[in-house]
C-alpha cells in the first residue's frame, strides 16, 4: 500500500513520516484491497489566544469504497493516533459485519422463495405525498417574511449510485456515517439506509407513481 503525506501550513518531518509508516501497517491487515493511503495534516493558528491545532485527515483508496477519517489535536502525532483509531474501528466493524452475515442471518436479507426483504424496516413515503408531488397539487402556503436564523444549511450533491441494500449498509459502515443515500438496484427507487440500535438498520424508500392521464393533459 502506497502512502502519500502532505502538509497544509505545516512541514512534514522525517520523524512524522516514519511514525505514519509504522502505525498505518495495521490498516493493511484490515484492508487487504487498499492501494493508497492519503494523509493530510492541516495546521490552524488562531488570533484570539486559542492554542493552535493540527487536523489529520486519512483517505483510504482501493478497489472498494473510499474510506475517510479525521481528528484534531494540538499535537499532530496525537491527532494521527485518533484518526487511525477511527479508521481502524470502521474497518473492523465492516469486517465483523461481513463475518456475521455469513454465519448468522442478522440484518437485512432477501428470502429466496418469496423475494421479501426481512430483518430490516421498510418505510416507504406516503402515497398521498408522492401523488401530490407528482401531480403538482401541493397546497400553496402564503409566503411570510423569512425569520433570521443563525443556522447555516449546507448542501452537497453526489452522483447517484445503484447498489443493493446490503451494499449500502456496508458502505455506510465504512464511511462511519449514520445514514447513506443510494438507488436500490433491485427496485430503482431512491432509498436511504440508517443505523438503529445495536446491529439493527432501517431503510426508507421513495416510490413514485405516474400521474393520472388528466393531470398530464392539463
Amino acid at each position: 500500500m502506497d502512502t502519500s503525506i502532505v502538509g497544509v501550513g505545516v512541514g512534514i518531518t522525517d520523524r512524522f513520516r516514519t511514525v505514519v509508516e509504522e502505525k498505518t501497517a495495521r490498516i493493511e491487515t484490515l484492508a487487504a484491497r487498499a492501494q493508497r493511503l492519503d494523509v493530510k495534516v492541516t495546521h490552524r493558528a488562531y488570533h484570539n489566544g486559542r492554542v493552535p491545532d493540527e487536523t489529520v485527515e486519512l483517505t483510504l483508496l482501493g478497489k472498494g469504497p473510499v474510506i475517510r477519517a479525521e481528528a484534531t489535536d494540538p499535537d499532530k502525532f496525537a491527532a494521527l493516533d485518533l484518526a487511525l483509531d477511527k479508521m481502524t474501528e470502521q474497518l473492523r466493524r465492516a469486517k465483523r459485519k461481513r463475518v456475521d452475515a455469513r454465519t448468522d442471518a442478522r440484518g437485512a436479507h432477501f428470502e429466496k422463495g418469496s423475494g421479501a426483504l426481512t430483518g430490516i424496516d421498510v418505510q416507504p413515503a406516503s402515497v398521498d405525498v408522492i401523488h401530490a408531488v407528482a401531480t403538482g397539487t401541493i397546497p400553496v402556503v402564503a409566503e411570510e417574511e423569512e425569520e433570521y436564523s443563525p443556522v447555516v444549511i449546507r448542501t452537497k450533491e453526489f452522483d447517484a449510485e445503484w447498489m443493493t441494500v446490503e451494499e449500502a449498509v456496508d458502505r455506510m459502515e465504512l464511511v462511519g456515517h449514520d445514514f447513506f443515500l443510494f438507488i436500490d438496484a433491485r427496485t430503482d427507487h431512491p432509498s436511504v439506509v440508517y443505523r438503529r440500535k445495536g446491529w439493527d438498520y432501517g431503510v426508507i424508500s421513495l416510490t413514485a407513481q405516474a400521474p393520472p392521464a388528466e393531470a398530464l393533459a392539463s
